[in-house]
């Protein structure tokens, strides 16, 4: 059941688990569709991840059900995908994994889930090496319109700049405790 008050940890795979993104156009053509989505159906990004084969979004909607978000978001891909590709058929594994996140430190984990994605698969061994994802703007000052990064940020005090530090501290902490985990 749809909340409008939360926000929601989205995870969406491609056909048996096959790639969603080919190339740099097609990472590129998802993020520009997530801005056109949000122009008529508006919705709150607090941190995204997309991977070869399946995407994290961070994502809350106050006026439109998540269910409705992703079915737009999910069809404008698969248009995209399947015209480029010259495809048919179905290029979604299954509808839209989605959880509720719990607010403070819940939103805090998801973010450091999906921004340590790439690194748990080997793909770059910095989240910041990786340009598939929100982590760029958390610990640099860059802006982008469709990211809320309060409420992630909320969590740690200071001003902005300190804000973005800690984050980034957060995220570095968690990757080496992860990697002492595994080892």
């Amino acid at each position: 059941m749809w909340s409008s008050h939360a926000f929601y940890h989205i995870v969406s795979r491609g056909n048996r688990r096959g790639a969603l993104f080919l190339e740099k156009g097609d990472f590129q053509a998802f993020l520009y569709l997530l801005e056109k989505v949000n122009e008529k159906t508006p919705f709150e990004l607090a941190s995204y991840c997309l991977m070869n084969n399946h995407y994290h979004l961070q994502l809350r909607s106050k006026n439109h059900s998540i269910s409705k978000i992703m079915a737009l978001i999910n069809k404008r891909y698969a248009d995209y995908y399947n015209k480029k590709y010259d495809l048919t058929g179905h290029v979604f594994e299954n509808r839209f994994y989605g959880e509720i996140i719990e607010p403070g430190s819940g939103m805090l984990q998801v973010s450091s889930y999906i921004h340590l994605n790439p690194v748990r698969a080997n793909l770059v061994n910095k989240p910041e090496h990786y340009p598939w994802s929100s982590y760029q703007y958390y610990v640099n000052p860059i802006r982008h319109e469709l990211l809320v990064l309060d409420e992630v940020l909320a969590y740690f005090p200071g001003s902005d700049h300190n804000k973005r530090k800690k984050y980034g501290e957060y995220i570095q902490l968690e990757q080496e405790r992860k990697e002492s985990k595994s080892s």
